[in-house]
């Protein structure tokens, strides 16, 4: 459990970055441990080398490869300070991200979708840039900013702006916005998976934010939060 002296950290980009990077092949994994697909870490760092690994469907292994490549991408937008919570920006991520995986990748859905286990409907597609534009304004009444960055993931969740990979987008729009203000990102641990859905469920139908909000802070790192404590 995160204790509060640790929050109180000088905020630090590019420390913020390097430690980021550093735990690209985890975040890889466990993105796809949530999605079910079993691979090992070996095997990740594997593929993040762009070399295939038996025992695995090429589609599969396409997915893993996508969430590197997008990491990569998102990282090198921090550096270059063009990430922008915008619909282009959010678009040419999914692109990556998505690509091969969604029924359409680069753009939001035109179409209505739905989501496993639950009753709740996502909006209409034709309510998806508007509510993507009350999004951008809503998050800037929000000060902390890890209830801001989670508030955007859990939009992106709920709103479900493209026809597949809108967790794994919001996370990646999560993590922009803390590392682009200095903050250490979140991995969301596959080991914590059930309770992850069981909020989720929660969540999509009773639009209660603060449980979800909960859980992803205690996502933190330790060991990241000491040492940006150390920032100077």
């Amino acid at each position: 459990m995160i204790t509060e002296k640790y929050w109180n950290i000088k905020p630090d980009k590019e420390k913020a970055l390097m430690l980021a990077q550093r735990e690209i092949a985890v975040f890889v994994q466990d993105a796809i441990l949530l999605e079910g697909l079993n691979f090992t870490l070996p095997e990740i760092q594997t593929l993040l080398e762009g070399i295939t690994v038996g025992g695995h469907k090429l589609g599969d292994q396409q997915i893993a490869v996508n969430q590197g490549h997008a990491w990569k991408f998102l990282f090198s937008a921090l550096k270059n300070n063009s990430f922008t919570l915008s619909v282009s920006f959010v678009c040419e991520l999914h692109a990556i991200a998505a690509l091969e995986e969604a029924l359409k990748w680069g753009e939001f859905r035109t179409s209505g979708v739905t989501i496993a286990g639950t009753d709740y409907l996502p909006p209409d597609a034709i309510q998806l840039t508007d509510l993507f534009e009350k999004l951008r304004f809503s998050i800037n009444k929000i000060q902390d900013i890890y209830d801001r960055a989670i508030y955007v993931f859990l939009v992106f969740a709920k709103n479900q702006f493209f026809f597949d990979v809108n967790k794994r987008m919001g996370r990646f729009m999560m993590n922009g916005i803390l590392l682009s203000s200095g903050y250490p990102a979140i991995n969301l641990p596959a080991k914590r998976k059930l309770e992850f859905n069981e909020l989720m469920l929660s969540f999509y139908q009773t639009d209660d934010s603060q449980p979800m909000i909960r859980f992803m802070r205690s996502c933190l790192d330790l060991r990241l939060i000491k040492n940006m404590s150390s920032s100077k």
